[in-house]
């Protein structure tokens, strides 16, 4: 049998188990060691195997702690008010969030029209990932007006926060005035963020955040994995903010 053949055919075992209920959702798989002594094989063969149960989106790595089947998809209610770290609680899973990226550069027209601004107008780029239970749920891109929030990217560091940064800048409560949904294929890169295949389904979310005068305060757009996440409609317009 060939190493390919031999890391499928592990792959399948092991997908085949979880199936079964060998492995329940969240339990933690044995150790790449074990598994090479279970099938006789090198941890090289092993962590094939592991890679395309990951990319088949049915076990997920944590850093230091092992791989972890992944549960139920989190079931995530759009509405006017709903923040990404509330909705992951809701659903019994522990949210937490990485920032990839926090610039500050000129507006691209379309978000300069998101945001009711002059063209050409600063604005504070923000990327990075949300997590649910350590696995990427969504990456995401939110553009805030410079002139307006001067020190956002200071407070975005000392709370890891979108929603107390904000606070911090003068704005106590926001709403979602608009949500677009579509439906796309993961990128190479994207794929690479969020842990799944490339071409793998991931909903793409455009949206914009106003403050209680109905002044832009953030555009954002996020990329959710399609098989980790449900979305539900909760009440009027949608909000997946990265909060």
């Amino acid at each position: 049998m060939t190493r390919v053949a031999l890391w499928r055919e592990i792959a399948a075992t092991l997908s085949a188990e979880i199936g079964r209920g060998h492995f329940g959702q969240g339990d933690k798989l044995p150790t790449e060691q074990d598994l090479a002594a279970r099938f006789a094989v090198n941890r090289h063969t092993i962590r094939h195997a592991l890679a395309d149960l990951a990319a088949q989106g049915l076990v997920h790595a944590r850093r230091g702690a092992g791989v972890f089947v992944t549960g139920q998809p989190t079931v995530y209610p759009l509405g006017r008010r709903v923040r990404f770290h509330q909705a992951v609680q809701a659903a019994g899973q522990v949210p937490s969030r990485r920032f990839s990226r926090i610039d500050r550069r000129p507006a691209e027209p379309h978000e300069a029209e998101a945001l009711a601004l002059p063209p050409g107008a600063e604005v504070h780029v923000v990327e990075g990932v949300s997590l649910a239970d350590g696995a990427p749920l969504a990456a995401f891109r939110s553009v805030f007006p410079a002139g307006r929030f001067a020190d956002l990217p200071r407070h975005l560091e000392e709370t890891g926060s979108v929603t107390e940064a904000l606070a911090r800048s003068g704005v106590a409560d926001y709403t979602r005035a608009s949500t677009r949904l579509t439906a796309k294929a993961a990128k190479p890169m994207l794929a690479l963020r969020l842990r799944i295949a490339e071409g793998a389904p991931v909903l793409r979310s455009e949206a914009v955040n106003i403050d209680p005068a109905g002044q832009p305060v953030e555009f954002g757009v996020t990329w959710f994995a399609g098989d980790r996440v449900t979305l539900t409609v909760a009440g009027q317009g949608g909000s997946e903010s990265q909060q």
